[in-house]
């Protein structure tokens, strides 16, 4: 159980690294420099639309989840752990 926290922070650290880069680096030619401000805002924004998106999924599976077991539903029958027999 302890390994797991650390295989998901090497895999951010992994997937941070190379738009830190970007962002932090100009090139080796004179003229060839980053403007940080576009850079770090293109990698807001394309993070927020993950989020988003990621959220969107999560709501829609929890919203089903409640539609489909709810106790109301025609085919919701007891479990035979709950102790009702129908």
């Amino acid at each position: 159980m302890r390994g797991i926290p650390s295989v998901l922070l090497i895999v951010a650290i992994m997937m941070v690294i190379p738009y830190v880069g970007n962002a932090i680096a100009a090139g080796d030619e004179p003229g060839e420099y980053l403007d940080r401000r576009t850079v770090i805002w293109n990698l807001f924004f394309r993070l927020m639309v993950v989020c988003f998106t990621v959220g969107a999924v999560v709501s829609g599976i929890v919203i089903w989840q409640v539609w489909r077991f709810r106790e109301s539903h025609p085919q919701a029958k007891p479990t035979e752990y709950e102790g009702t027999v129908w």
